[in-house]
């Protein structure tokens, strides 16, 4: 039985609702209203609270700052019948947690990440976006509090989760460039955890590839740069003589919720699904044998990113044009999961949680119901 906590609200008295222009919603620029906090005193989470998104006071000792322990999650809601909705809410939870014991952190209650979570976005509703392809992104996220400069984990944290309206990631198909000479992780790191320091690591390369006229890179092995690990934003499958595959978790790279909601979709409608080890050398020669048919990404920010060519070192690989005949296993995925967000397809798995039933006015007073509702 789920443990329920004392959690305050304190509302914001200047909503900034009205200044959302929800037909063009820049991604990751728009900040809902409140942000649910709790923080670890050395001992336990303590004062859970819903307060208004605000900016915080940190000493410049501050050990996240010079140590990278900080952590996070990417989610989103939707709307059924009016009503907010999280995919896999829970998976992101266990992750976060994983990620903070790879990190030296406290993991924190799940029941408290979900009640909290459920109590935020069920407030915060009308940030939800209807049109397709958008949707409220939910940031939570953890990072060291302790002020002193000496090389050591924290004792104290600081847990934190704002959302924001999104529309897409990347409204049009991504090009790449394969990546031999940066590392993102390598076997032994911490390329599984959703930390800072991963994604810190990946601007430079990020950056070099945006001026050489790519969106994103697609990693290598750390060892023999011969084996494609993902894309900076998201998990990367494969549709090649037939077979659907997908590059292996191996400690190196995220294990995507998304990707492995993908797996299991994939196995349940027939198709044959390989989850292991994929050289760039493999992928090519399916290429120019004309048996590369689809490659595309997989990742909570996007759902699907179709893929529009990738270039590896002087060879390009275009791929067929983005249609639904040309990427009949992208377009029925995407189609698949937008779909069961929004109430059309039965939730066969159990990957839906409502936010309805949230039990935000019971932490209200009465002033604060009134203006809730």
């Amino acid at each position: 039985m789920a443990v329920k906590y004392p959690i305050s609200v304190t509302l914001t008295d200047r909503s900034k609702l009205a200044t959302v222009d929800f037909s063009n919603i820049p991604f990751g620029k728009v900040i809902s209203d409140h942000m649910f906090v709790a923080d670890y005193d050395g001992k336990q989470w303590v004062n859970p609270r819903i307060e208004p998104y605000q900016n915080l006071s940190l000493a410049p000792s501050n050990l996240a700052l010079h140590y990278g322990q900080s952590i996070f999650e990417g989610m989103k809601a939707t709307k059924i019948n009016g009503e907010p909705v999280l995919f896999r809410a829970d998976q992101h939870a266990r992750r976060l947690n994983l990620s903070a014991e790879r990190m030296c952190m406290p993991a924190i209650p799940e029941d408290l990440f979900l009640q909290g979570l459920k109590m935020l976005v069920d407030l915060d509703r009308a940030f939800i976006p209807e049109a397709d392809d958008h949707a409220l992104y939910i940031r939570p996220m953890m990072f060291a509090t302790d002020e002193y400069f000496g090389v050591h984990a924290s004792e104290k944290y600081k847990f934190i989760i704002f959302t924001g309206p999104v529309g897409p990631y990347y409204p049009t198909p991504v090009r790449l460039w394969v990546e031999e000479v940066f590392t993102r992780a390598a076997q032994g790191g911490a390329g599984e955890a959703k930390c800072a320091g991963n994604y810190g690591s990946s601007l430079l390369p990020a950056q070099r590839a945006k001026k050489a006229g790519y969106d994103q890179v697609m990693w290598m092995d750390a060892v023999e740069k011969k084996y494609v690990q993902e894309v900076g934003t998201m998990n990367l499958f494969f549709v090649m003589d037939g077979k659907i595959i997908t590059p292996a978790t191996t400690g190196t790279i995220l294990r995507g919720i998304t990707r492995e909601s993908f797996i299991t979709l994939l196995k349940e409608w027939g198709y044959t699904v390989e989850d292991r080890l994929l050289s760039i050398a493999e992928i090519a020669d399916a290429y120019w044998r004309g048996s590369l048919q689809e490659c595309f990404g997989a990742g909570t920010a996007a759902v699907v990113s179709h893929i529009s060519d990738i270039t590896w070192r002087d060879r390009k690989l275009e791929l067929s044009p983005v249609n639904e005949q040309n990427r009949p296993v992208a377009f029925r995925l995407k189609k698949h999961i937008n779909r069961l967000r929004m109430g059309l397809e039965p939730d066969t798995h159990g990957w839906l949680s409502s936010c309805a039933n949230s039990g935000i006015l019971e932490f209200m007073d009465e002033k604060q119901q009134a203006l809730h509702v």
